[in-house]
């Protein structure tokens, strides 16, 4: 076994003294700090990308998870229009665009998809352009041509939305409490939702009623507020007002023509069958009463029935004593004569039996005279 030299000892002393301080040796070979910061440095530009606003992401599910996904020409525009963001790589900044999504590949941060339907679906001329079913590619490398790529760190969530989730519970028990409200409170907050429902109803009939008149009269399908029913839709997408782009082919005019039959037929039928004054009025006071009953519902009042409740219950149960009570007396009276009747009758029975025995002893002496 061969001694170390004095050089190697120093070495050995330096590099065992720098891992008990926290430091690294310069010499060393295999820097693991560098690689760690290199790592944050990677975590920190996706970050920053995945926040950015100019990047066209959407939402999808993939594996029976939500993921948001971008796609590979819209990463290479971006980082072409925002250079700025490659400074954040320090010393890798000088990478190109594909370079750097398959770095990003390799440290498991992006995962490239493809879409699940693959055939152009009837009535289509092309592929979804942002399809809402993904699944895994098996090769893992960035291209530009078709293909998606889904952000696979959970994002940040920021203050605002950490500071919401805690006002969920209290809104909760706001609701629950309503019944309790003072008069006024009660009228504001019944009006607002009353407007609110009346607006999406109102936005809804005049979307549809749009839709269809372009649609019967020129045959193109234009939506307005496209996201507006879309389950998964961020807040921005959801009350994107332009519509989208009619990607599919133009209906035939047999097909217009028996649409704006089945609409008419449908009008006449609803206006048929519409109800008169009489069952309008009967049941607008049937609503009233409703509303009427919730609005003018208090704890006191509640608290005050509630008393009468057990005040009535109590005269009655007292009402019912005495009517006990009285019905008892009555027919202990009502005995009373019978028993009377049957004595006088006895004692007449008996005066009876005495004065035919009295004529029998009378009649017993006169023959005995004789």
């Amino acid at each position: 076994m061969k001694k170390m030299g004095g050089a190697e000892k120093k070495r050995v002393r330096r590099s065992s003294a720098a891992l008990q301080n926290g430091t690294r040796d310069p010499n060393s070979d295999t820097p693991p700090r560098k690689q760690a910061a290199k790592k944050d440095v990677f975590q920190l530009f996706a970050e920053k990308v995945r926040d950015h606003k100019d990047l066209v992401s959407r939402w999808a599910v993939l594996q029976e998870t939500r993921v948001e996904y971008f796609r590979g020409k819209d990463f290479v525009s971006f980082l072409k229009n925002h250079p700025e963001l490659k400074e954040i790589l320090e010393s890798d900044r000088n990478l190109e665009t594909e370079d750097i999504a398959n770095a990003l590949l390799r440290k498991n941060l992006l995962v490239r998809c493809d879409r699940v339907v693959k055939t152009v679906r009837p009535g289509k001329k092309k592929l979804s352009t942002w399809p809402a079913h993904l699944e895994i590619f098996p090769d893992q490398v960035f291209s530009e041509n078709d293909a998606f790529f889904a952000w696979t760190f959970v994002k940040r969530r920021p203050l605002w939305q950490t500071l919401l989730s805690f006002c969920w519970p209290v809104l909760t028990l706001a609701i629950c409490l309503f019944p309790v409200y003072p008069h006024r409170c009660k009228l504001l907050i019944l009006y607002s939702c009353a407007g609110i429902l009346l607006l999406i109803l109102s936005l809804l009939s005049l979307r549809a009623t749009i839709f269809g008149v372009l649609y019967i009269i020129f045959g193109k399908r234009v939506w307005f507020f496209p996201n507006i029913l879309a389950e998964e839709a961020t807040l921005g997408e959801l009350f994107r007002f332009c519509p989208k782009k009619d990607e599919e082919e133009r209906p035939k005019w047999t097909a217009r023509l028996f649409y704006a039959l089945v609409a008419v037929l449908a009008i006449l039928l609803l206006r048929h069958h519409a109800p008169d004054e009489a069952a309008r009025a009967r049941y607008q006071k049937r609503v009233y009463n409703i509303i009427d009953d919730v609005l003018e519902w208090s704890p006191s009042l509640a608290l005050s029935g509630m008393m009468e409740k057990q005040q009535n219950a109590f005269n009655a149960t007292e009402s019912n004593d005495n009517f006990t009570d009285g019905s008892k007396v009555g027919s202990e009276e009502t005995v009373l004569p019978d028993t009377g009747a049957e004595t006088i009758s006895e004692k007449h029975e008996g005066e009876e039996i005495g004065g035919v025995e009295d004529n029998d002893l009378h009649q017993h002496h006169q023959h005995d005279n004789i």
